[in-house]
């Protein structure tokens, strides 16, 4: 919390102390495209900005016999290549995750451990990833905000804005920012 002295210097009376987290959601090879691409600067340029007290990656990876490869077809994110992270981590940590959804039992004992606050996504894909995250998140009595100009949909601008729109209805409006 700030306040104004006499002289109408700002002061800082440490009453701030959310504790927030980054949470990039696989921004992986196999979801760069046309689509996708633009948000990997911006995330870039999101992270060394130094805004967040945390900042974690998740990757998704796939396997030849999940439900994935069985029911959709769905063969990227098997392979070394395919899975590499596109951003440099710069030594944060990385979740691996073969679920839709990043809060897995790792992340949530992260999350208490470290008393993080509030949780920003960003990242690939908005309707998939992104919308099941947040929707486990705010299930689960945290603060999430979504991040809409830092995700993006490997299916198109359509695809992504329509899954912000069922967010806002989802977990509200002010948590799309």
């Amino acid at each position: 919390m700030f306040l104004k002295d006499k002289k109408y210097d700002i002061i800082d009376v440490g009453c701030d102390n959310m504790k927030n987290l980054l949470l990039v959601i696989d921004v992986q090879k196999a979801f760069i495209n046309e689509n996708t691409i633009q948000v990997v600067e911006r995330i870039r340029d999101l992270i060394n900005n130094n805004e967040y007290d945390n900042v974690i990656f998740t990757r998704f990876i796939n396997y030849n016999d999940s439900i994935w490869v069985q029911k959709l077809n769905y063969k990227e994110c098997i392979t070394d290549d395919s899975k590499r992270l596109m951003i440099n981590t710069k030594n944060n940590l990385v979740f691996d995750k073969n679920r839709y959804s990043a809060l897995t039992s790792e992340l949530k004992k992260y999350i208490e451990d470290n008393r993080i606050d509030n949780i920003y996504l960003c990242g690939i894909d908005t309707e998939c990833c992104i919308l099941k995250t947040a929707l486990d998140l705010f299930e689960d009595k945290y603060n999430v905000y979504v991040l809409k100009n830092y995700c993006a949909c490997t299916h198109g601008e359509l695809r992504h804005n329509n899954a912000i729109e069922i967010l806002k209805r989802n977990i509200g409006e002010k948590y799309v920012i």
